[in-house]
């Protein structure tokens, strides 16, 4: 079966960048687009988007800076009649489980008349490895909010052979696909398994929300990625997300990744090692 250009939104993420080289090792010839590319997209400038989209037959979409903001429902509308426009037949749009403003933008790419997938992630373990708790966990202690459920981390490899799957499988357009690890854990519980990876302790601390914002502001984050954690922490992580969900498994045919494997992998790449800091 021979593929035309798969348009990838967000080739430098943590998700697109798998998708990418998993199609790239599979001979598929993609094209991936951000505000710092040639051709650029930016989700915030229209302009920009015909030209990514021009000659691309599918489309992974990663929404910057989350789905759940006001603004990604009409986004994502505009895109898909753009897209339809312009002979792009399937979309798959990376979302996250239990946002009411996220549930509205994937409702506007199924009633776009283009193939879709959905696909809804939970908390993606490379969260710990790949972003800003990366430098918390090296030196020994990771500060949260207090009171945060469970959750069922879901590791960044599944969701992009997930992903691919949906990409190069007819058979599995027009389906939403929900991606969880394979068992709710704690953070605290994570920490354990992180801790047993690397080979020096790390724990959690739970403060109030306040300080724990506080502290983001301080580290100089910006008060939008500032809010969106306020938001994760407050609502989406009530217990409404601690289920674990079958569809890595009705995607590949195989169970999800567990987290003490993606521990151990991710230490094997020595992302957590010392240098600097004294073991504890």
């Amino acid at each position: 079966m021979s593929h035309q250009t798969i348009l990838i939104i967000g080739p430098h993420g943590k998700t697109g960048s798998r998708v990418a080289s998993r199609l790239k090792a599979a001979g598929i010839t993609t094209r991936g687009v951000s505000r710092a590319t040639t051709p650029a997209f930016d989700w915030l400038d229209e302009g920009t988007w015909p030209q990514a989209i021009e000659g691309t037959r599918a489309a992974y979409l990663t929404y910057h800076p989350d789905l759940s903001v006001p603004q990604a429902q009409h986004h994502i509308r505009k895109f898909c009649a753009m897209a339809q426009g312009s002979g792009l037949e399937h979309v798959v749009l990376l979302s996250g489980r239990g946002e009411k403003g996220a549930s509205l933008a994937e409702q506007a790419l199924r009633d776009s008349g283009l193939d879709w997938n959905v696909v809804q992630a939970s908390w993606f373990a490379q969260n710990f490895s790949e972003d800003f708790m990366l430098d918390s966990i090296i030196e020994g202690e990771l500060v949260l909010p207090a009171g945060t459920s469970v959750e069922p981390f879901i590791d960044a490899d599944d969701i992009a052979d997930v992903a691919v799957a949906l990409l190069l499988e007819p058979g599995l357009r027009n389906r939403h696909f929900e991606l969880t690890g394979p068992r709710p854990m704690t953070f605290a519980e994570c920490m354990k398994e992180i801790s047993n990876a690397v080979g020096y302790p790390v724990r959690l601390t739970e403060v109030p929300m306040e300080d724990y914002l506080a502290t983001l502001r301080e580290q100089g984050l910006p008060e939008q990625f500032v809010t969106l954690l306020q938001t994760l922490f407050t609502e989406l992580f009530d217990g409404r997300n601690a289920h674990t969900a079958p569809g890595v498994r009705a995607a590949l045919g195989r169970p999800a990744t567990d987290f003490s494997v993606y521990a151990r992998n991710a230490a094997a790449t020595g992302v957590w090692q010392r240098t600097n800091v004294e073991r504890a």
